[in-house]
C-alpha cells in the first residue's frame, strides 16, 4: 500500500514561517503531480499548490509570493515552504499525490491524514 506522511505543523505567529513536508511509501512505479490542499473550519478544502513531475508549479492566488512548492524526487517528498503567514492561513494542510503502479496505468490520487498550521499572536 501506499501511504503520504505530513509533518511540520504547529503554532506561529502572523509574519513567521513554518515548511511542511510529505513522504510517500510503499511500492508504486511512479509519483506524477503532488500537491498541497488545505481546509479551515466552516470551509471547502481548497488547492493550496500543485507541481508537476516536470517542476512545474501552480499556486492559489492567496498565497502566491507567500509559499513555494518543492519536491526531492530521489526521497519521494514534497515540501511547502510558508512565509509571511497569516491568520487566514490557519487550517489543516493535507498533502495529495498522483501515484502510478505500473507505466500503462492511470493514476490514483493518495491523501495523507493531514497536519494543523495555526497563526496566531
Amino acid at each position: 500500500q501506499v501511504q503520504l506522511v505530513e509533518s511540520g505543523g504547529g503554532l506561529v505567529q502572523p509574519g513567521g514561517s513554518l515548511r511542511l513536508s510529505c513522504a510517500a511509501s510503499g511500492r508504486f512505479f511512479s509519483i506524477n503531480a503532488m500537491g498541497w490542499y488545505r481546509q479551515a473550519p466552516g470551509k471547502q478544502r481548497e488547492l493550496v499548490a500543485g507541481i508537476t513531475s516536470g517542476g512545474s508549479t501552480n499556486y492559489a492566488e492567496s498565497v502566491n509570493g507567500r509559499f513555494a512548492i518543492s519536491r526531492d524526487n530521489a526521497k519521494n517528498t514534497v515540501y511547502l515552504q510558508m512565509s509571511s503567514l497569516k491568520s487566514e492561513d490557519t487550517a489543516v494542510y493535507y498533502c495529495n499525490a498522483e501515484i502510478s503502479n505500473s507505466w500503462f496505468s492511470d493514476g490514483m490520487e493518495y491523501w495523507g491524514k493531514g497536519t494543523l498550521v495555526i497563526v496566531s499572536s
